[in-house]
């Protein structure tokens, strides 16, 4: 403390921002579930959305596959989309909450901000 940052203290702004120390994640472990629940959920979903909108969605991936006359062995051309439906979301998600845990690690080692 003590750098000019501004910490709070309690309400929703203290449950979403990261813990400060070691020490604070030991003392208050429903602020660092909150906190690592959230963010988390939050890099998973936006992932999902970055999905929709840049062109990497099943629709998308089915369009370009069939435009190349491309399909999935082992299933009929029209249920690629089906196929790719069980995947593609799960695989964004996932990476979306690889990234937020990526993130929590550098919060909780002071990278983040640190300079």
């Amino acid at each position: 403390y003590g750098q000019g940052q501004s910490i709070p203290v309690g309400g929703l702004a203290y449950y979403l921002s990261p813990p400060s120390t070691i020490t604070d994640i030991l003392a208050d472990p429903f602020h660092t579930v909150v906190y690592v629940a959230f963010v988390l959920t939050a890099c998973a979903l936006f992932s999902r959305a970055w999905i929709e909108v840049s062109g990497n969605s099943v629709r998308d991936v089915a369009k370009q596959l069939d435009d190349q006359k491309m399909f999935i062995s082992g299933f009929r051309p029209d249920s690629t989309r089906k196929q790719l439906k069980k995947y593609i979301p799960i695989a964004a998600s996932f990476g979306g909450m690889c990234i937020g845990a990526l993130t929590i690690m550098a919060d909780f080692l002071g990278a983040i901000g640190s300079g």
